[in-house]
């Protein structure tokens, strides 16, 4: 029973985070990205992976980090 309280507790975390991450995005900034980094920053906002995103954008992470910063995508943790 303990177990499915902390898995309970955890997802009900990161579907918070999740949503801050929706929120606070500059939309317009991250619609006019081209493909695949528009794609990137969603699957972060979606996920809070940000490696595996930067990986799909093809960048770096630091400078993925520079353009989710730019956009408004707060990090979440």
């Amino acid at each position: 029973m303990q177990k499915n309280y902390f898995l309970e507790e955890l997802e009900e975390i990161m579907r918070e985070a999740r949503e801050l991450r929706r929120k606070r995005a500059d939309w317009d900034f991250i619609n006019k990205q081209p493909e695949p980094i528009k794609s990137a920053l969603i699957y972060y906002i979606e996920t809070g992976d940000y490696r595996i995103a930067a990986k799909l954008a093809g960048m770096d992470l630091s400078d993925f980090l520079d353009l989710a910063y730019k956009a408004k995508i707060p990090t979440v943790s």
